[in-house]
């Protein structure tokens, strides 16, 4: 179906392309004269600006069908990550990121290193 929808739009669209420039140009907009142009009568003009109107509406319409049926079978999610504790517990994370590791290897290091014997002055590292 979503297919069958798809094509006829990229019918559309691309009918709508060759109708837009086929029409006569108004003159002035790039500087450009109007010329004769390709089509120029008077009875040609209003079926190229009936044409355009009425491809712009199917456009228009199977878009709105295509962004439908796009979200149509998509379910809703919330952007709060559910945690699996319990409501009042406060969640602990379960993966550790930079910060974590960097937490957990300054006190690897204070581990590591002898207790003062009295009062020091603060080192620089």
């Amino acid at each position: 179906m979503q297919t069958v929808i798809i094509v006829i739009h990229l019918m559309i669209v691309a009918t709508l392309i060759a109708t837009v420039l086929l029409q006569k140009s108004e003159g002035g907009g790039l500087g450009m004269g109007g010329g004769a142009g390709f089509m120029s009568s008077r009875g040609t003009a209003n079926l190229l600006t009936r044409t355009t109107a009425v491809l712009a509406v199917g456009f228009f319409a199977t878009s709105l069908l295509l962004s439908w049926l796009a979200s149509y079978d998509r379910k809703p999610s919330s952007i709060v990550p559910t945690s699996q504790s319990q409501p009042g517990t406060p969640a602990t994370p379960s993966s550790g990121g930079i910060l974590d590791s960097l937490k957990k290897s300054d006190q690897q290091q204070q581990q590591n290193q002898p207790a003062p014997s009295g009062p020091e002055a603060p080192h620089s590292q």
